[in-house]
């Protein structure tokens, strides 16, 4: 059967596959399941007990919450009573909240938390059109508030009395009806909302399903990126059920490596910054080994290296290839896999570029990353790696039924299924991004190869032109430096200015090991970062690991940040993307004093 809708997504899911676990989520110590005959009683009850609570067909329902069993029921809910949803980032403060409130007119709101609930409560005499929320926690009570139980208990009355309800409601909903507003991270302004049609993530999951083949129903997978961002909804969610892939929910980012061990996932969906932080533990772990077992070390991942290339070049390994890699995944590389969990077929990465270093010490230890590229405005995938045909470095062809051209300006535009219907009440903004012949312009600078992979250069808003009127791609230099241990991030200035420099944030743990062993005492952070020692360790690093770049590229100063960017001080979007503007910014004054001394 060829679904259309994500309602049929759903239905089709839990009829078909008839699972034990359908979806797991941890709770008080243990992982619980849930059957696909508990969450379809769920979503029914729930979405009748919304149409009770008044909620017509093409309304917005607001969701509050991190990732949880209950965020799937009330998404899936809404759908199915023919009204869209607009997730809202937990992350967000009680201001940003009521803005997306406001703007997406939302009567119903469901919260997680008492957090999120007291935020909503904070704002609630600023969002007249809010008539109910409701709590996936049972307790504490809220006044104010009716909580999930009471909500399905209501729907459940009525089920009884038309069993059939919604699912006739459901095959009501057209291809083209609105099924979310998904609003952007608002690093240029506020956020907008990015309508989202049912056939525009049908057709994202089908193209994904017909690109990464082999998901099926015996399949894990840990959702921890946010579920309010296209990549994880589509793919994490959406594709997940059409696949009948068990869904498991992370208990929180920081709990991620300990899931992994638990959960042993076969496919997974990533930002980079999972894969750079594994590497660099990794690479930790090794940099304390003793000498001969860092010599094993690094035999082993050349071995795994050169195997890798052959599969991207869908060479066969040959005989003494295969006897040697053989040994090497017996004494390294099945150790490196062990790390998450052992059992990944593939790992796929989007949200923002990975560093082709990275992808390839995944490669090698046995670990295929699919890199893949879009934007919230494109459902979100555009182009992405298949398993048996993947180039590291680039972001794969297109999905089936999807267009790419390169503009005169080098800026990557597209245009299929996957194109938004626009940005919620905002047409300037629509005709902004959507030409005359219905292609959306990514903002992205790429290249196509000749075999159709597409290369991402970097962000449009992003290339740095130097005084001299260069141009320089910040991302792929920031990722080829960033990719040692020692680093979290590194962010390069240099518009309008003669030369190129960077703000460094150190991996701090691995700083203070590498001074604690060799006797240097700081009484803080921000004492370790101005010793003399730290400051030639990250510019001989820095030039090391730039050699092969145009003088005009090199990064000529840097400067040590002692505070890790976060989502909370604004340097990070929910989706852990630096917000360049907001660090450049906020350290002006270090920025300043770099280029204070003048030419490097």
């Amino acid at each position: 059967m060829t679904v259309t809708t994500l309602c049929e997504i759903f239905f089709r899911s839990v009829d078909t596959y008839r699972k034990a676990e359908h979806l797991r989520h941890k709770k008080d110590g243990a992982w619980r399941a849930i059957s696909s005959a508990e969450l379809l009683v769920a979503v029914e009850e729930l979405s009748m007990g919304l149409r009770g609570l008044g909620l017509e067909p093409g309304e917005r329902v607001a969701i509050v919450s991190e990732n949880r069993p209950e965020w799937a029921f009330a998404d899936l809910a809404v759908l199915c009573a023919a009204a869209a949803d607009a997730p809202i980032y937990p992350s967000l403060t009680a201001s940003q909240v009521a803005y997306i409130l406001k703007d997406c007119g939302a009567r119903i709101c469901f919260v997680s938390t008492p957090v999120q609930a007291a935020k909503v409560a904070a704002v609630r005499a600023e969002v007249p059109d809010l008539v109910h929320v409701i709590r996936f926690d049972e307790a504490p009570e809220i006044p104010g508030t009716l909580s999930l139980a009471e909500v399905r208990a209501r729907g459940r009355a009525a089920l009884a009395a038309d069993p059939q309800a919604v699912r006739q409601r459901a095959a009501t909903v057209k291809p083209t009806d609105l099924a979310t507003l998904i609003y952007t991270s608002g690093t240029t302004g506020d956020p907008k909302g990015v309508m989202l049609t049912h056939s525009n993530l049908v057709s994202n999951v089908l193209g994904a399903a017909a690109c990464v083949e082999g998901i099926g129903p015996e399949d894990q997978t840990l959702s921890f990126l946010p579920l309010c961002h296209s990549f994880e909804r589509m793919g994490g969610h959406y594709w997940m059920l059409h696949q009948g892939a068990t869904i498991n929910y992370a208990e929180s980012v920081e709990k991620v490596p300990e899931n992994l061990l638990e959960i042993r996932p076969t496919i997974m969906l990533s930002v980079p910054r999972l894969y750079e932080k594994i590497h660099a533990r990794v690479m930790e772990t090794v940099a304390q080994a003793p000498p001969l077992r860092q010599k094993l070390f690094r035999w082993a991942l050349a071995v795994g290296a050169e195997a890798f290339a052959r599969k991207v070049l869908r060479r066969a390994p040959g005989p003494w290839l295969s006897l040697r890699l053989a040994l090497a995944d017996k004494l390294v590389l099945a150790k490196i896999r062990s790390r998450v969990g052992g059992r990944v077929k593939y790992f796929v990465s989007g949200g923002a570029p990975l560093g082709q270093e990275i992808a390839e010490f995944f490669g090698a230890a046995g670990l295929l990353i699919l890199e893949g590229y879009g934007l919230t405005e494109t459902s979100p995938v555009i182009t992405v790696n298949r398993p048996t045909a993947f180039r590291p470095g680039t972001v794969g062809p297109t999905l089936p039924g999807v267009e790419v051209r390169i503009a005169a300006d080098g800026e990557i535009l597209t245009r299929g299924p996957h194109v938004m219907r626009g940005y919620f009440n905002q047409p300037a903004a629509t005709a902004e991004a959507i030409d005359a012949e219905s292609f959306f312009h990514t903002g992205d600078i790429g290249v196509l190869d000749p075999d159709g992979f597409l290369r991402i250069t970097d962000r449009k808003k992003d290339l740095i032109v130097t005084s001299g009127g260069k141009n320089i791609a910040p991302q792929p230099i920031e990722n080829k430096v960033k990719a040692h241990p020692l680093f979290a991030e590194v962010v390069m200035i240099g518009d309008k200015r003669n030369f190129a420099v960077a703000l460094v944030v150190p991996n701090f743990v691995n700083l203070e090991k590498w001074a604690a062993e060799r006797g240097l005492a700081a009484a803080s952070r921000e004492e370790l970062i101005r010793r003399p020692e730290v400051i030639a360790l990250y510019e001989g690093l820095v030039a090391e690991r730039t050699t092969d770049l145009a003088q005009f590229e090199k990064i000529k100063k840097i400067a040590l940040v002692a505070t890790e960017f976060t989502i909370e001080a604004g340097e990070l979007t929910p989706t852990l993307k630096v917000k360049r503007r907001v660090v450049e910014r906020k350290y002006q004054d270090l920025i300043d004093r770099m280029y204070a001394g003048g030419a490097a």
